[in-house]
């Protein structure tokens, strides 16, 4: 498996979230009165959730998981290997249909949403980097 490449996606992911997390303002009102910063979070938000979509996409290549019909059936391949949660592949579901509001604009991006998605649920990131962290973590024999 290439685990460098793997790895070197995690360190993308955690440079974002860094970013990111120095960036989300203290109040919604802060939030929804300046629009550089939320375009600054929403494009953040977005590469974040694309740099997990790439880590699942190498680790169900690299495991031979078959090819998924779409990014859903992705996550619960890496779900039915026990990689991932249930509760986790269910919450990448969300980030990816979230992402894609972000990205294609399917619907005028609710500011707020995205505000209490800033403050309630960026540690999703960290929870996923570390499953993946501990899958990857050579098993004592």
């Amino acid at each position: 498996m290439d685990e460098l490449r793997i790895l070197e996606k995690i360190d993308e992911l955690e440079s974002y979230n860094k970013e990111l997390r120095g960036v989300i303002p203290k109040s919604l009102e802060f939030y929804m009165n300046t629009k550089q910063t939320r375009r600054i979070c929403e494009r953040l938000l977005q590469i974040s959730i694309e740099c997990i979509i790439d880590i699942c996409s190498l680790l169900t290549k690299e495991l031979k998981l078959g090819a998924p019909s779409d990014e859903d059936d992705m996550f619960d391949k890496l779900k039915d290997k026990k990689i991932i949660s249930t509760d986790m592949a269910n919450k990448l579901k969300t980030m990816k249909g979230f992402r894609n509001i972000l990205v294609h604009r399917y619907s005028e991006v609710d500011d707020e949403l995205v505000y209490n998605f800033l403050k309630n649920d960026i540690e999703d990131f960290a929870s996923f980097k570390n499953k993946i962290l501990v899958f990857l973590r050579p098993k004592k024999r």
